[in-house]
């Protein structure tokens, strides 16, 4: 693994939010150097997620119909959730997530569209940028640990994003005490 301390993220980009009734979509758009197969057993297979999504599965997400319990980094409750789309290298859907999978440039652009409370669209915004980030770095097989849950928030690069998808998103972030760099 790389050193997570020479990591910092690029400025908050590529996000956008739609608002449907009381319900809030976060949208980022990501295009990675890998093709959409390898991207898609990055979004799939329970070990590939454990390097950088900010979930645990414990199941298999390839296949419509599977139950599969998702376990987000920092809680001890899993959300049992069911694959309702598996278009393979193409589209994936549960629960509040949906992924589009398109081929670009010899590579793939990659579409998150996650249902969140629109008070926390500004920190999902950040943690979802760092697991991209993580997820390129992985698939280039140049890992680096996957930052999510409680440890992102200490990390400063989150607090950076946080607070710029806030002024985006005009959502007022709240004041982070002094953190370390890791």
């Amino acid at each position: 693994m790389t050193n997570r301390e020479q990591y910092m993220p690029g400025p908050a980009s590529g996000a956008q939010i739609r608002k449907d009734g009381e319900k809030w979509t976060l949208i980022l758009v990501r295009d990675l150097r890998h093709a959409p197969e390898k991207v898609w057993r990055a979004l799939t297979e329970p070990a590939h997620l454990r390097e950088w999504a900010p979930f645990d599965a414990d199941g298999n997400l390839g296949t419509v119909g599977a139950a599969v319990k998702l376990t987000w980094v920092g809680t001890n409750a899993p959300i049992e959730t069911t694959v309702i789309r598996a278009d393979p290298f193409e589209a994936l859907e549960y629960g509040d997530i949906r992924w589009e999978l398109e081929p670009s440039n010899g590579g793939t652009r990659l579409r998150l569209w996650h249902k969140i409370d629109r008070r926390y669209i500004a920190m999902g915004a950040a943690g979802w940028h760092i697991a991209f980030d993580v997820l390129d770095r992985s698939l280039s097989g140049n890992p680096i640990e996957r930052i999510a849950g409680p440890e992102a928030l200490k990390f400063s690069g989150w607090q950076r994003l946080h607070s710029e998808y806030g002024k985006q998103f005009g959502v007022e972030p709240p004041a982070w005490p002094n953190a370390n760099k890791g």
